[in-house]
């Protein structure tokens, strides 16, 4: 067991995993509905709603897909990595705090998409910051701790958010003043979670500093999508992430927009993906234990070959079981694919070069998710069903596989 405790400088970076994860529950489950209610109010159909959501997490996807990897690859400068998290933090959180602001669906979007860039691009200098933390061989656990301790944290501000919510009435106050507590709440957790962090990381991986930070880190970029072509395993490895990371991220993004399109229960699906956070804290400490027995690559094909399953069975789901079913299925391989997904990215990269590459996994990962939510609406609002997207999904699963396995085998070459 010696060997599994966490050291202070990799509690302070899981702490942040613990931090973020409630903001990204937030958009896995009230976000979505509160937007519907402003959707609804402003004449929106569900079908329309479920599509402009879709735009929206495009989108902001998009942004982070153009500008995050010049970014990662300026915090790889001596120094320069921690203040350009914390800005990214700071805004991340207020734009949280900021959602109950606007009064229409369009203004909510806006705010919404600002804080979605803010966090998603905080990930890209936060994943970088792991080779820094710990030793190459505590990769794979330190990042399994990362996401189960981030699952489980994230369940503390939102059980409270669910009951200033759902029991308003009860409490005397009105909706808006509840959704008001729970977005405030949220980012005053996140904020809190990064102190320990900020106290703790030193950049230790870095390239000499420079008059023109940014501008060398561009230069440096290029440098490295060059090599990227000539290291095989690697290019092979991001395109196989493009695909399989593309179809988990579509899942978390739209599940309660899919469930809610659908008709089912709002509070069932609010309660179902608390299940899936109470499902994934053990199973990714889990998945943390096999590591040390198994390869990293047989594992990550199992994780794959799940979601593959589950994309398939969600083609057919309409009834609040099966929503649920889904739910615990999804809680047992997410954690697990996400915190092996990285910690195989850092095995295969140079240190010095984190943000840089880390840059380039996140266009390959959340910058690439754009793809499935814009398919899911479009193919909803073609075929005005909303089953009918997620059998895409399903295909990015089985070509993320096939290209796995080929990049698997590269490696070991």
């Amino acid at each position: 067991m010696g060997k599994e405790k966490l050291t202070k400088r990799e509690i302070s970076w899981v702490l942040y995993d613990v931090g973020n994860s409630a903001f990204v529950m937030l958009i896995a489950t009230i976000i979505p509905i509160y937007f519907g209610a402003l959707a609804g109010a402003g004449g929106i159909s569900e079908v329309d709603y479920l599509a402009y959501w879709g735009y929206a997490a495009s989108l902001s996807t998009l942004i982070v897909a153009v500008t995050g990897p010049v970014l990662g690859a300026a915090a790889d400068t001596e120094g320069l990595k921690k203040p350009m998290f914390g800005v990214c933090v700071c805004v991340g959180a207020l734009g949280c705090a900021a959602l109950s602001v606007p009064s229409t669906w369009i203004g909510f979007l806006v705010v919404f998409v600002a804080a979605k860039v803010a966090y998603s691009i905080s990930l890209i200098f936060y994943d970088s910051m792991l080779v820094d933390v710990t030793a190459e061989s505590r990769l794979d656990m330190v990042s399994s701790h990362g996401y189960a301790w981030g699952y489980l944290g994230s369940c503390v501000p939102f059980v409270i958010s669910l009951l200033l919510v759902l029991g308003h009435g009860s409490l005397g106050i009105s909706q808006g003043m509840a959704m008001t507590g729970a977005f405030l709440l949220n980012a005053v957790w996140w904020l809190a979670m990064t102190i320990p962090l900020f106290q703790n990381y030193d950049q230790t991986h870095y390239v000499k500093r420079t008059s023109h930070p940014v501008r060398e880190g561009g230069k440096r970029l290029l440098e490295t999508l060059s090599d990227i072509r000539r290291e095989k395993h690697i290019f092979m490895y991001l395109l196989a992430f493009f695909f399989f990371i593309d179809g988990v991220y579509t899942i978390i993004e739209m599940a309660t927009a899919y469930g809610n399109a659908l008709g089912l229960d709002t509070a069932g699906l609010l309660l179902a993906l608390l299940v899936t956070q109470l499902v994934a804290f053990p199973c990714a400490l889990g998945f943390s234990v096999f590591s040390r027995k198994y390869e990293t690559t047989r594992l990550l094909k199992i994780c794959i070959a799940a979601y593959l399953g589950i994309a398939l069975f969600a083609i057919q789901l309409d009834k609040q079981w099966e929503f649920w079913m889904l739910a615990v299925f999804v809680g047992m391989f997410q954690g697990a694919i996400q915190a092996l997904s990285r910690s195989y990215f850092a095995k295969i990269i140079p240190a010095e070069k984190s943000g840089e590459y880390f840059g380039i996994y996140d266009i390959c990962g959340k910058g690439a998710s754009f793809v499935g939510t814009t398919l899911v609406g479009m193919v909803a609002q073609v075929t005005g069903k909303a089953n009918a997207g997620v059998g895409a999904i399903a295909l990015l699963f089985f070509i993320g596989f096939l290209l796995f396995n080929r990049a698997a085998k590269l490696n070991e070459e």
